[in-house]
């Protein structure tokens, strides 16, 4: 078994799977791209801890904040 995991991929298949994301999200509208998106992102948040999504949430918060000082210096 461990013989057949070092085996060489076959490049047209590595070919194909890497275009496969691509083409999927040009086929979908954006409304059922953000859907999927949002699917994603709840499925992930599941996994994480309640400390772990708040410490991320503040993080995201100085972020925004940031992005915003930023901007007015800029004027």
């Amino acid at each position: 078994m461990i013989a057949s995991m070092t085996a060489k991929k076959n490049p047209n298949a590595v070919a194909l799977g890497k275009l496969g994301g691509k083409a999927r999200a040009a086929s979908l509208s954006a409304q059922e791209r953000s859907e999927a998106a949002s699917k994603a992102g709840k499925a992930r948040s599941e996994k994480l801890s309640a400390a772990e999504r708040s410490r991320i949430a503040k993080l995201a918060v100085q972020a925004r904040e940031h992005k915003r000082k930023t901007q007015r210096k800029g004027r």
